[in-house]
Parts: C-alpha cells; sequence; structure tokens
C-alpha cells in the first residue's frame, strides 16, 4: 500500500472588519492535525476595526502567517492577492469567521488524492451564539431556508456543482485564471462554474464540515441576502445556468407584492391572500425545522426566512445587467 503524501498547503483568508472572528479563526487553522507544511495568506482589507492590529499579533506568534494589503476590500481580489502570496501545490480557501475542526486540511488533502478531484469541501456547519444568530443557522441548515444543496444540508459524498470553501489543486485555479475579480459574491460558485467547463471535478464529502458564524442581525443577514440574489442573477445572464430553485424567492417576492398591490388598488381581500399563505408557510415550516431549540430561538425563525426569502427574491430581480461593469 502507497504512504499518503503531504503536499504543502497554502491556507488563504480574506480578511475584512474580522476583529470579533480572526483570533479564533486562525488558531483552527495553526492546531491543525496536517504534517505537510502549511503557510497562512490574510488578504486584509480596509477594516474599520481593530483586525489589523489582531492580524499583526497573529503574524509576530507564527512565523507561517503572512499578511497581504487588499486596497480594495473585494474577496475575490483577496483571494487573488492570497494566492500570489502562496506557492503551495493545494489552496485551502477559508472565511475570517469560518472555524475548521483539526482534521479538515487532512481530510481534504486525502480527498483530493482519493477522488483525483480539483476541488473538495464539505459542510457550512451554521452555529449562532446568540438566539438571533441561531434562528439564522436553523434556517441556513434548512431546504426551507436556502434550498438543497448538500454544502448547507448535508448529503451523500459525490460530485458536486459547487461547495462551502473548498480545497483546491493550484493547478486547476490557475488553469482558468483564478477567481474573477468582478463578482462580489458568488465568486465561489462562478469559479468552480469554470473549474467545471474546463474538465475539472467538484467533489463534496460530509466529511469535511466548517463552523459558519450567521449574521447577526436583520440588517446585516438582509444585505448579505441581497447581495447573493444580484449576484446570482449575474451568474445566470453570464454562464445562462439557472435551477427552478433560484426562481422560488423572486417568485415570492412577485407574489407578495403583486397581491398587496392589487388588494391597495382594488380594496378586495383577495390580494392579501399571496401574503397570508407565505407567512402561513413560513410560521409552520419555521417552527417545524426548529423544532429542538428554545421558544426565543423559534420565534425568530419565521422572520430569518422572510428576510432571507425577499432579500435574496428583491436582489435577484433588482440586479442590473451592468452589474461586472
Amino acid at each position: 500500500m502507497n504512504e499518503p503524501s503531504h503536499p504543502g498547503v497554502a491556507v488563504i483568508m480574506p480578511v475584512l472588519n474580522e476583529e470579533q472572528h480572526l483570533a479564533e479563526s486562525v488558531a483552527a487553522i495553526t492546531a491543525q492535525d496536517y504534517p505537510g507544511e502549511v503557510q497562512i495568506a490574510l488578504a486584509l482589507g480596509p477594516s474599520t476595526d481593530k483586525t489589523d492590529e489582531v492580524a499583526a499579533a497573529l503574524q509576530a506568534q507564527d512565523p507561517r502567517i503572512v499578511l497581504v494589503p487588499n486596497p480594495t476590500g473585494k474577496t475575490p481580489a483577496a483571494l487573488n492577492a492570497a494566492l500570489v502570496a502562496t506557492s503551495h501545490p493545494i489552496v485551502v480557501r477559508v472565511d475570517g469567521h469560518a472555524l475548521l475542526p483539526p482534521d479538515y486540511i487532512s481530510t481534504a488533502v486525502a480527498t483530493l488524492e482519493r477522488t483525483g478531484a480539483d476541488n473538495v469541501g464539505g459542510v457550512m456547519a451554521a452555529q449562532g451564539t446568540t438566539d438571533f444568530e441561531r434562528a439564522v443557522a436553523c434556517a441556513m441548515r434548512s431546504p426551507l431556508g436556502v434550498g438543497a444543496a448538500s454544502f448547507h444540508t448535508g448529503g451523500q459524498e459525490g460530485e458536486a456543482l459547487t461547495v462551502y470553501l473548498g480545497a483546491f489543486r493550484r493547478e486547476a485555479i490557475e488553469r482558468v485564471g483564478g477567481y474573477d475579480e468582478a463578482y462580489v459574491r458568488a465568486q465561489d460558485w462562478e469559479m468552480n462554474h469554470r473549474i467545471r467547463e474546463s474538465g475539472g471535478l467538484i467533489w463534496f464529502t460530509p466529511d469535511m464540515e466548517v463552523t459558519y458564524r450567521p449574521r447577526a442581525s436583520v440588517k446585516a443577514l438582509a444585505r448579505q441576502y441581497f447581495q447573493y440574489g444580484t449576484w446570482r442573477r449575474e451568474i445566470v445572464r453570464q454562464h445562462a445556468t439557472v435551477n427552478l430553485r433560484y426562481l422560488a424567492p423572486p417568485a415570492a417576492v412577485l407574489a407578495v407584492a403583486g397581491g398587496l398591490a392589487l388588494a391597495a388598488v382594488t380594496k378586495r381581500r383577495i390580494g392579501l391572500v399571496p401574503a397570508a399563505a407565505y407567512l402561513a408557510g413560513i410560521t409552520v415550516g419555521g417552527l417545524a425545522i426548529s423544532g429542538h431549540e428554545q421558544p426565543a430561538v423559534r420565534a425568530r425563525v419565521p422572520i430569518v426566512l422572510a428576510t432571507m426569502h425577499m432579500s435574496w427574491g428583491t436582489g435577484f430581480l433588482l440586479s442590473p445587467k451592468n452589474l461586472r461593469q
């Protein structure tokens, strides 16, 4: 039996206003059980908190950490800058608010070697600390909130359209020209699409699970999902690829808004039916997916679902055609 190899790994992390979570995220990387060499590139955007100070302190403690400037603050630009600043053949993409389990890199490298894939990834395991964050986590783990993508809800190992974060072969990233810096959001899905179009394999495994910290307020969640919807529409335009689940949120927005407008104009209650049906659906569904949570969390889940659906759908509908210019 061949002994497993331990190629060098470059961990790349876009960082912007991550004062609260950065030290914890980097500690999870430095605590990996992987026996090979590891580089850690923190691409620092123009943060308005003490993120840069935290990053400098981390670099002073560990020579494997390199700080890379990212004056634009955009995630794909940060990732490309971190790629240039590193050299190892395996590239692990991590967010500044994600927590890797100790065997994450070891599992990633073993899965790459076993499957021959160009990118492997696992489950985006949302876990909150406040009642609102826990409610967001419930929604993110359920098809009712984000659809049935395996990296949200789990599932069997196998070929996938995209995965959360990802561990790549550097040669695959270079083959497709890196991240498209025009994509403020959805840059992972977009690059994975190009890797698949070039003949590469994207692989999901539930053995790679990353703890994700959800947004902490309705405003932050709405902004996040509005951007998701906006940039998903751009992917549809650029790559002519669409899934019916992408159309569900904009359809819900149109049905609710159209019904309310009809009710306002005609003074007829029938126009309230779509909104009432939607509210009933997210209330019943929200209670069903949060049965294991405390009442304070369960009460917030319908609000979270409505925020995610309506924001994503509105962003999709209002996405401008010149978004990438």
